[in-house]
């Protein structure tokens, strides 16, 4: 009875978590059915089923995290059609056998006739199928049970009794175990229901104090007070929660940036007023009726264009080869809230896209991030990040890269704020639209001037579009 085991969807990832079965045991099932479906740490995936037959057991409960190559569930194929059945059924009518895939059908051979598989090779096609997503299915066949019980071994000879006198006495308590303590102490410790070994002694030689054994039980009275009583809108007021799927490669990804990149944060405020007008005005055309333009759009654009003027913030540090590799190119990330936690798929060759084709990319991405329904390809790599923190009403912060990535840039909240403006050389202060950019990259690769750079022309195609043209 073959076995589905958790296979690797992808990107090397080492674990996942079951999220939802789709079918029970004894359910009848095809081949790519699908079985269950699964939540790394980049995307929520459905399993089809390798296996025609009937659903024998399912061996990981929902929720649980397993590592890649554990059996998930057992199926019994019994008389059930495997792949190369199908195979042979279709020599037999002719028609050039087709390696069956977890979805559909492969690309038909030549019209050559091949020989019925025998019953050695049965099932194989149907156990080594692929995703079609391009990973492979990993199975585990369990093994044949004996066609013969297994004569158990003879016991060895007893060991002879010892005689008497030969039994080591029984031991004694330890004295070194008991907390030592005054009759009183202990009495009061025994109204109050103290365990006396739980107890920190203060007094000398390590005796417990009366003073200890009353400010121990006023401890675990208040403790068990302020957990009994409701959190807010009646939840308990403590609650545990595993680590897992998002929020853990998340933790190790931030912690393995923070204490391997040196990170440097720089910051610039800056009049966004033409941006805005000219968000207004495409808005309005029809050309860009479909796009979900934002500052973040404009943001994202800017950087994709300055980027060319300082290569090094797209390199890449390569500790074991001591080199640089300079890649001048922009595969942006975007960092996007969702119900699981942050993501951070990525838009490749952003800085080939026109801002209507930017637009469109990252409002796709983002939105199947969101959903759950992009894959690790998506969520992975990426030279160059940005983060829109002012959607939250933040006005500036210190944005951690992503391994792999050099700098991301922090774009603050776009809010009506009192500027020095100047006409004809006279200075006034009107409102206008400004927002603070936070730049994060790695010291090792970037130094002060080329940050600053760098950011400086982010902000000069945000306080004048018409100069992300030039830049291009």
């Amino acid at each position: 009875m073959p076995e589905f085991v958790l296979p690797d969807v992808g990107e090397g990832l080492t674990e996942a978590e079951i999220v939802a079965w789709k079918v029970n045991a004894g359910d009848e099932v095809a081949v790519n059915d699908v079985l269950v479906e699964i939540e790394t740490a980049k995307s929520v995936v459905e399993l089809p089923s390798p296996f025609a037959g009937t659903v024998a057991e399912l061996l990981v409960a929902e929720g649980q995290t397993v590592p890649v190559g554990t059996p998930i569930v057992r199926v019994d194929t019994g008389s059930a059609p495997s792949g190369a059945d199908a195979a042979a059924a279709g020599d037999a009518t002719g028609e050039p056998p087709r390696e069956p895939v977890l979805v559909g059908y492969g690309p038909r051979a030549s019209r050559r006739r091949r020989r019925a598989s025998g019953p050695a090779s049965k099932g194989t096609a149907a156990l080594h199928g692929a995703f079609s997503t391009g990973y492979e299915v990993g199975v585990r066949v369990a093994p044949p049970e004996p066609p013969h019980p297994v004569q158990p071994a003879p016991a060895a000879e007893p060991e002879p009794l010892p005689t008497v006198g030969e039994f080591p006495p029984p031991p004694g308590p330890d004295p070194a175990a008991r907390p030592l303590a005054k009759p009183p102490v202990r009495r009061l410790a025994r109204e109050l229901g103290v365990d006396l070994t739980a107890v920190p002694p203060t007094g000398a030689g390590g005796v417990v104090t009366r003073a200890d054994v009353e400010a121990f039980a006023a401890r675990t009275e208040q403790t068990l007070r302020r957990d009994t009583r409701p959190g807010w809108d009646g939840l308990p007021r403590t609650e545990r929660l595993p680590v897992r799927s998002v929020r853990k490669a998340t933790a190790q990804a931030v912690v393995r940036s923070a204490f391997t990149a040196p990170h440097v944060t720089q910051f610039l405020t800056v009049d966004v007023s033409a941006s805005m007008q000219l968000l207004d005005r495409l808005r309005r055309d029809r050309r860009f009726a479909d796009s979900r333009l934002s500052p973040l759009t404009l943001a994202a654009y800017a950087m994709c264009r300055a980027a060319r003027r300082t290569p090094e913030i797209t390199a890449l540090w390569d500790a074991d080869a001591g080199e640089i590799e300079l890649r001048r190119y922009v595969d942006l990330a975007v960092a996007t809230a969702t119900p699981r936690g942050l993501m951070v798929p990525v838009v490749r060759d952003a800085d080939a896209l026109d801002l209507r084709g930017l637009a469109a990319a990252i409002a796709d991405l983002a939105g199947r991030a969101r959903q759950g329904q992009t894959t690790p390809a998506e969520t992975s790599g990426g030279t160059l990040a940005v983060t829109n923190i002012g959607v939250f009403g933040m006005d500036a912060g210190t944005p951690i890269m992503p391994p792999g990535i050099t700098a991301i840039l922090a774009l603050g909240q776009v809010a009506r704020r009192p500027w020095v403006v100047t006409h004809d050389g006279l200075e006034a202060v009107e409102p206008r639209w400004v927002t603070s950019l936070a730049l994060s990259f790695d010291h090792r690769l970037v130094d002060g001037q080329q940050g600053s750079q760098f950011l400086a022309d982010v902000a000069g195609v945000l306080g004048d579009p018409g100069l992300g043209w030039a830049l291009a």
